[in-house]
C-alpha cells in the first residue's frame, strides 16, 4: 500500500494552479488513444497489465518480470525481464496470475551450440532499456540489454510477437537466433505431466500445462499454439532443466519434488536474419492446441503486424470514442489520468466465448471477474454506461455458471471458482444491470432464480459461492461470530461485513423482486435488508492505540449465537491500525470485517442512509463522522469500501463536500504515472473510481443513482452505445485550477433540477445536465426532497446550511499541525450524538413498523 499525508486542498490548488500553465489545447479531432498511458500502475503495487489486448481480450501479450510485484507481468520497478507471455490478468492482489508460455529470444547461443544458452528463467533473465518501453492500446514493445527489440500486438485469441536481433549476438558472433517456448506460468504453479511438441519441418510447437489460479481452487489446462515466420529455419528440439537438444522433438515434464516446476520446453534456431525481423505467431486455448492453432490461423492468417496492430487499436478506439470532453485550459495530465481510467475498465473481465470446457452451453462465457467484491462498487457500473452490450452478455455469463455449476460466482478466473470475500456480490451486479435497464438476451426470471437461491441455499463450501450461515441469517438476524453451521464450511470469519454484505445483497434482490412483480418476495428481502441493524450498538466506544478517545460512540459489533455482544475495536484493520497482529483477510485468525475495519464499514448501508444517518446522530454528527474517517487516515482510497464513503455527503445534504473529497483524492492519490495507483488496480476497479470521479457522476450501484459533482472538464459527452443519444454535462464558470468545485444550481434539459443525485436514464435518453459553478458551498441539493433514495426516513434536516466550503480551506493551518480539511461546520440539529446518541436512535426506530 502507497500512503500519502493529508494536504489541504489549499495547498493542493496551488499544485493544481501551477499545473494548468501547460493546459492541453482542445482538439475536436484528437484520436482519444493518445491519453491513454497503460503503464499507470505498473510499479508501486499498482499491479496492471500494461500489455498489448483488445477489449476483454483472452490474448495478452507482454514482458514478464521478475519482480516481487508481477501479477500483471511486467513492472517499470527496476526488474529484469523473463520472457514475453501470452495471457494475464490486470490489477490482482495475491499471487501473480496466468503469465502462460513465455518466449525468450536470443541472438545467438554461446559457441553456436544449444546448450549455451540459458534455459531456466532464473537464469535468463535479462535487463531491459527503461527509455526503450512503449505501450498503447493493442501494442506493448521494448528492447532488451542484449540489442534484441520485441514488439506484440494481439487478436482474440493470438498474440503476434515482433523480434529484431542486432547483427551480432553478445558473443561477437553473426545473430543466429534462437527463440524459446517455456512451459512455465507466472507464479510457477505448473503442475505435473506438461508437454511441448515441436514440428521439425515447420517448427511449430505445441504444447499445454496444468496449473493453478492465483485466488480460487482447482486447477486449470492450457494450451498453445506456436509459429514462426521472417526467417530461415535451422533446427528445433526441446530443453529440459538447463540442457537442450535438436535430436529431441518431444517433452513431458514433471514439476518436481522441490517446490518449483523444472523448466521444460521447445525452441527454435533460425540462420542469420539480416535486417528481417522474426515474427511469432501464438494462439491460446483452454480447449485444445488444435483450436489454438485455428484461432491463430483464422485470426493472424498472414503474420501482418502493422494489420493486427491497427486493428487492434480501431478496436480501443471504437470502445473509448463515446467519451467525450472539453479539455480547454486543463492540464494534460487530468486528461490522460481520465482516459487511461476508462482504458483499464475494459482489460478484465475477460470474454472466453467458445474456451470453455467445464460445460456446453450457447451463452457467452466470461472470466476474470477477479473480484466481483471489488467489481460491484465502480468497474461493472462504469461498463453498464460506456459498452452496455457487453455488461448484458456478462451478466448472461454469471447466470448460465448458475445454471451450470449451482451458483453465482462471487470470484472466479482461470475457469475455477474463486474465493468469495463477503456477501453474495453478484447479486449486486445483476441488480444494478436489471435496475438500469440491461435486457439484451438476458432471462431475467433465470436471473432471479439465481439470485434467490443466494438468499436461500447455503452451498457445502461457501467459501467459493454463495452465503455461508444461512440459518443464523434467517433466525437471528445477523451472522453471529463463531456461527454453529453444520451445513457449509468456509473461514468462520468477518462476521460483522458479512452481515452488512448480506443486507445489501438482500435490498438489491427486493429490487429485482419488485421489477418483477413477486411483491411477497420484495417485502420479505425488504425486511431481511434491515438486518444490519441488529450489530450496531449504540454505546459502543472507539479509542486511538495511545488510549485517545476518538470521541464517537455507536459502532457496529459483533455479536453471538446467544445474541451477547462480542468485541472488536473499530480501529482494528484500518488504515492507522499499526498492529502488526491484526489479519483483515481470508486467515481463519482474521478480524470479523473484511480488509477494512469497523469504523469504515459503519458506513456501509447504501440502501439505507437516512436511518444510519439517525443512529449516527443526525446530519450534523455524521458529516463530522465522515470527515473524521477520512481526516484521520482511518479509510484507505486505495482499497474499494473507501469508494463511495468519499461522496456519501451527499446523503447529509452536503454534496459539496463530496466534490471537495474528490477533488482531493484524485490528484493526491492517483497520477498518470507508473507508481500512479494507491493500491492494486483490481481489474480496473480503480480506473472506474477515477473516471466516475473526474465524470462527475457516482453511483450507487444496485440502486438507479449517480451521485452529482461537478466534471474536471468544462463539459463531458456519453453517446450511449444503444439508444445513440449523447449525453451532456455542461459546467459554467469552469475554472481549470478548481477553485469553482461547488455547485450553485443546475438545469436538466433546460429546466430548474435541485436534486443532487440523478438516474440512468440520463444516459439512455441523452439529456443534458448544466451545473453553475462557484467558489463557495451552496445551498443546492441540501433539502431533504433533493437527497438520493433511501429505505428509510430522512429525519432530522435543517433547511440551510451554514459556512462555505470556502472557509474551510481558509481555516487550515500550517505550522505542522492541521485542523481538518472539513470542520464540522452544520449547525446542531437536535442533540449532539456524542452526548445525546440515544435521542436520534430511538427516532430511528420509532419511524420503522
Amino acid at each position: 500500500m502507497a500512503f500519502i499525508n493529508l494536504l489541504s486542498t489549499a495547498v493542493l490548488s496551488v499544485l493544481v494552479g501551477q499545473a494548468a500553465a501547460t493546459a492541453a489545447p482542445t482538439d475536436a479531432n484528437a484520436d482519444v488513444l493518445q491519453y491513454v498511458n497503460q503503464l499507470i500502475g505498473s510499479s508501486n503495487g499498482g499491479n496492471v497489465f500494461p500489455g498489448a489486448t483488445l477489449p476483454y481480450g483472452m490474448a495478452k501479450a507482454v514482458a514478464d518480470t521478475n519482480s516481487g510485484s508481477n501479477q500483471g507481468g511486467f513492472t517499470t520497478d527496476g526488474s529484469d525481464v523473463t520472457g514475453f507471455s501470452n495471457m494475464h490478468d490486470s490489477g490482482t492482489g495475491g499471487s501473480p496470475s496466468l503469465g502462460l508460455f513465455s518466449l525468450f529470444p536470443y541472438a545467438g547461443c554461446a559457441g553456436d551450440d544449444v546448450n549455451g544458452c540459458a534455459y531456466p528463467k532464473k537464469t535468463r533473465a535479462i535487463p531491459f532499456d527503461n527509455s526503450s518501453v512503449v505501450a498503447t492500446p493493442g501494442y506493448f514493445g521494448l528492447t532488451l540489454n542484449s540489442g534484441v527489440k520485441a514488439d506484440m500486438t494481439v487478436t482474440q485469441h493470438t498474440s503476434l510477437f515482433r523480434f529484431n536481433f542486432p547483427a551480432k549476438d553478445s558473443y561477437g558472433q553473426v545473430s543466429k537466433p534462437l527463440v524459446l517456448m517455456d512451459l512455465t506460468d507466472l507464479s510457477d504453479s505448473r503442475q505435473d505431466n506438461a508437454t511441448v511438441s515441436v514440428d521439425a519441418e515447420t517448427g511449430r510447437i505445441t504444447g499445454n500445462g496444468r496449473f493453478l489460479p492465483s485466488f480460487g481452487s482447482g486447477s486449470y489446462v492450457a494450451y498453445f499454439c506456436a509459429d514462426f515466420s521472417g526467417g530461415k529455419l535451422r533446427d528445433n528440439g526441446i530443453f529440459a532443466n538447463s540442457r537442450a537438444s535438436t535430436a529431441v522433438k518431444d517433452l513431458t515434464i514433471s514439476r518436481s519434488i522441490n517446490g518449483y516446476p523444472l523448466p521444460g520446453g521447445a525452441f527454435v534456431r533460425f540462420d542469420s536474419p539480416g535486417d528481417a525481423s522474426i515474427l511469432a505467431r501464438v494462439g491460446v486455448s483452454l480447449i485444445s492446441s488444435d483450436q489454438a492453432c485455428s484461432n491463430a490461423e483464422a485470426e493472424i492468417p498472414s503474420f501482418d503486424f502493422d494489420a493486427t496492430h491497427t486493428a487492434a487499436e480501431s478496436a480501443w478506439r471504437e470502445k473509448i470514442s463515446p467519451i467525450s470532453i472539453s479539455t480547454t485550459g486543463v492540464d494534460n495530465s487530468f486528461i490522460v489520468n481520465f482516459y487511461s481510467g476508462i482504458y483499464r475498465t475494459m482489460v478484465n473481465p475477460q470474454d472466453y466465448t467458445g474456451e470453455n470446457p467445464l460445460w456446453q452451453s450457447d451463452e457467452p462465457y466470461f472470466d476474470s471477474f477477479y473480484c466481483i467484491w471489488d467489481l460491484f462498487r465502480s468497474q461493472t457500473p462504469f461498463l453498464t454506461v460506456l459498452d452496455p452490450a457487453t455488461v448484458a452478455r456478462m451478466v448472461r455469463s454469471l447466470i448460465d455458471t448458475y445454471v451450470h455449476e449451482g451458483w453465482l460466482p462471487d470470484c472466479r478466473m482461470s475457469l475455477c471458482k474463486g474465493y468469495t470475500q463477503g456477501g453474495s456480490n453478484a447479486d449486486n451486479i445483476l441488480g444494478d444491470a436489471y435496475l438500469k435497464g440491461i435486457s439484451d438476451g438476458i432471462d431475467w426470471k433465470l436471473g432471479y432464480e439465481a439470485v434467490v437461491n443466494d438468499a436461500e441455499n447455503e452451498p457445502y463450501d461457501w467459501s467459493n459461492e454463495g452465503r455461508g450461515g444461512l440459518d443464523s441469517w434467517k433466525s437471528l438476524g445477523y451472522i453471529p461470530v463463531q456461527d454453529f453451521d453444520y451445513k457449509g464450511f468456509g473461514t468462520m470469519t468477518r462476521s460483522v461485513s458479512r452481515t452488512l454484505e448480506y443486507s445489501y445483497n438482500d435490498f438489491v434482490i427486493a429490487q429485482i423482486a419488485a421489477g418483477l412483480g413477486e411483491s411477497n418476495d420484495a417485502e420479505k428481502y425488504t425486511g431481511r435488508s434491515e438486518n444490519w441493524e441488529n450489530l450496531f450498538k449504540q454505546n459502543q466506544t472507539s479509542f486511538f492505540a495511545n488510549g485517545t478517545d476518538t470521541g464517537f460512540q455507536g459502532f457496529f459489533q459483533p455479536k453471538y449465537l446467544n445474541q451477547s455482544w462480542g468485541f472488536q475495536d473499530p480501529l482494528k484493520c484500518s488504515n492507522i491500525d499499526t498492529n502488526p497482529n491484526s489479519v483483515c483477510s481470508l486467515q481463519n485468525t482474521g478480524a470479523e470485517t473484511f480488509e477494512s475495519s469497523i469504523w469504515e464499514y459503519s458506513f456501509f448501508v447504501p440502501h439505507d442512509q437516512a436511518t444510519l444517518i439517525a443512529y449516527f446522530g443526525g446530519p450534523s454528527a455524521y458529516v463530522e463522522r465522515l470527515n473524521f474517517l477520512h481526516d484521520q487516515d482511518i479509510t484507505y482510497i486505495g482499497n474499494e469500501p473507501a469508494f463511495l464513503t468519499v461522496f456519501q455527503y451527499h446523503y447529509a445534504g452536503r454534496p459539496a463536500l463530496s466534490a471537495l473529497r474528490s477533488h482531493f483524492y484524485i490528484p493526491g492519490f492517483f497520477a498518470p504515472t507508473d507508481a500512479g495507483l494507491p493500491g492494486n488496480d483490481d481489474s480496473g476497479a480503480m480506473g472506474s473510481f477515477v473516471a466516475f470521479s473526474m465524470m462527475g457522476l457516482f453511483p450507487n450501484p444496485g440502486q438507479n443513482v449517480y451521485l452529482i459533482t461537478p466534471p474536471y472538464f468544462e463539459s463531458v459527452s456519453i453517446t450511449h452505445p444503444v439508444t445513440n443519444k449523447t449525453a451532456t454535462i455542461r459546467n459554467v464558470n469552469f475554472d481549470p485550477t478548481y477553485k469553482n468545485i461547488y455547485i450553485q444550481s443546475a438545469t436538466l434539459d433546460g429546466k430548474n433540477y435541485t436534486k443532487n443525485w440523478i438516474d440512468h436514464s440520463f444516459f439512455t435518453e441523452g439529456k443534458e445536465l448544466v451545473l453553475t459553478l462557484g467558489s463557495l458551498e451552496s445551498s443546492w441539493g441540501t433539502t431533504v426532497a433533493d437527497l438520493p433514495p433511501s429505505l428509510g426516513t430522512y429525519v432530522g434536516f435543517g433547511n440551510s446550511t451554514t459556512k462555505s466550503a470556502g472557509h474551510l480551506r481558509r481555516a487550515m493551518t500550517f505550522d505542522g499541525h492541521r485542523d481538518s480539511v472539513f470542520p464540522n461546520t452544520m449547525p446542531d440539529l437536535g442533540r449532539d450524538f456524542k452526548t445525546g446518541g440515544a435521542y436520534w436512535a430511538e427516532a430511528a426506530g420509532k419511524r420503522r413498523m
